[in-house]
C-alpha cells in the first residue's frame, strides 16, 4: 500500500487523535507504534467505540483502546494467506526487527456481507428545510439531487443494504411533489404516506403512526446519511434494553486561537495553544421502541430530543451509540451539498 504513514498512529497519540487518522485514512484501523516504530497494537472505530462506552475519555492515550495483540505478517505471501483466511481490512508486514515496513490489502475482499436486519423505517419529511433556501422554494428538501439522486433516496437505499425495506414517510411541506416523485420511481420503493395538516417538528409527526409497530423501528431525519455498521448499531439497542439510541457523531474541532482558564483574582490556572475540541452531535438518527409513539401527544408540535428528554425523565433508558465523524453526512446546510456529493462520487 501507497503512504502508509496514514495508517501508523504513535504510542503517544490520543484517542481524539487516532479517530481523525482513522477518518483521513479511511479505512477504519490504525497501527500504533512506539518510538523505534515497533508494531505495539491496533486499533480500529469499533475498538474507540467499546473504549468511550465503557468510560474512556477522548483525551487518553490509544494504546488503552487499542488491542495489543494484533495480526502481523513477515512477507507478503504471508500476508495474502493471513488476509484470505479471514476477513481482515488491513495485514501489517513487519520487519525481522519489529518494525511497520509495509502494509497489505488487496481490493475486493475487504467488504464484509451485510446481515438482513428487516426493520421498519420512518423518515420525517415533512419540514420546509429553510437553511437550504432557495433551492426548497422549488424543491421540498428531501428531493434535492446530491449527485445523481435525491438525498432521501440515498438514505433508502442505505437502509436497504440491510433489507430494511419497509419506509414510512412523514410529510408536509410540498407533499404532492414528494408523492409524485415516487409514483414514477423505477425502484418501486414499499413506501407508506402519513400526512401533517400542519407542522408538528421533529418528533409530533410520530403520533401518526401509532399502533403501526410492534417492534424496533429506525426513525432518521431526511437530510443526514449514515454509512456506520447499522448491525451494531441494533445489536447494541437490544443488549442494554434501552427505549431510545440516539446515534451521534464525534465532531473534532480545532479552536484558532490561544485558550485560556481564569481563576479567582484573574489567576491564569490553565492555557491551550490552538485546541483540538471533541464532543458529541446529534445525526438525527434513532433506533426507537413503539411504546414511544404512544407517549406522544396527536397534532402537537414537539422535537424529538424532547420527547427523548420526557423519557428520561420517566426512567426510562436512552442511551448514545458513538460513531466517527467520518460516517456521518449532513445536508442541512448549502456548504455541506458539495462535500456530500464530493464523498459520494468523488470529484
Amino acid at each position: 500500500m501507497n503512504d502508509i504513514q496514514k495508517f501508523i498512529g504513535q504510542g503517544t497519540c490520543t484517542v481524539s487523535e487516532a479517530m481523525r487518522q482513522i477518518d483521513n485514512n479511511q479505512r477504519g484501523i490504525l497501527f500504533v507504534t512506539d518510538e523505534s516504530n515497533k508494531l505495539i497494537g491496533c486499533i480500529t472505530d469499533g475498538d474507540i467505540r467499546r473504549f468511550l462506552l465503557a468510560g474512556g475519555k477522548m483525551d487518553e492515550a490509544a494504546i488503552e483502546a487499542a488491542n495489543r495483540s494484533p495480526k502481523f505478517a513477515k512477507t507478503v505471501g504471508e500476508a495474502k494467506l493471513l488476509y484470505d483466511k479471514r476477513n481482515y481490512i488491513v495485514i501489517p508486514i513487519l520487519g525481522d526487527d519489529g518494525t511497520v515496513v509495509g502494509l497489505y490489502d488487496e481490493e475486493g475482499h475487504k467488504l464484509k456481507r451485510r446481515n438482513p436486519l428487516n426493520i421498519p423505517v420512518v423518515i420525517n419529511a415533512g419540514g420546509k428545510g429553510t437553511r437550504l433556501d432557495p433551492f426548497t422554494r422549488v424543491l421540498p428538501k428531501p428531493l434535492i439531487p446530491v449527485g445523481d439522486m435525491p438525498i432521501i433516496e440515498h438514505i433508502m437505499q442505505e437502509y436497504q443494504a440491510y433489507s430494511c425495506n419497509e419506509f414510512h414517510i412523514i410529510v408536509n411541506y410540498k407533499r404532492e411533489l414528494m408523492k409524485a416523485y415516487f409514483t414514477d420511481n423505477e425502484n418501486n420503493y414499499d413506501i407508506r404516506w402519513y400526512i401533517e395538516e400542519q407542522p408538528l417538528g421533529t418528533g409530533g409527526g410520530l403520533s401518526l403512526l401509532k399502533g403501526k409497530f410492534s417492534d424496533t423501528f429506525f426513525f432518521a431525519n431526511c437530510d443526514a446519511l449514515l454509512t456506520a455498521n447499522y448491525e451494531s448499531m441494533i445489536k447494541f439497542h437490544k443488549e442494554n434494553g434501552n427505549i431510545i439510541t440516539m446515534i451521534c457523531a464525534y465532531k473534532n474541532m480545532n479552536i484558532p486561537y490561544g485558550v485560556v482558564e481564569m481563576g479567582v483574582n484573574g489567576i491564569i490556572e490553565s492555557m491551550q495553544e490552538k485546541p483540538l475540541m471533541s464532543f458529541l452531535t446529534n445525526t438525527g438518527i434513532y433506533i426507537v421502541e413503539p411504546e414511544v409513539i404512544d407517549d406522544i401527544e396527536d397534532g402537537v408540535s414537539i422535537g424529538f430530543p424532547d420527547i427523548i428528554e420526557k423519557e428520561r425523565q420517566k426512567g426510562k433508558k436512552v442511551a448514545v451509540f458513538p460513531v466517527s465523524e467520518n460516517d456521518w453526512m449532513d445536508m442541512g446546510q448549502l456548504p455541506e451539498l458539495e462535500k456530500m456529493r464530493i464523498k459520494l462520487y468523488g470529484e
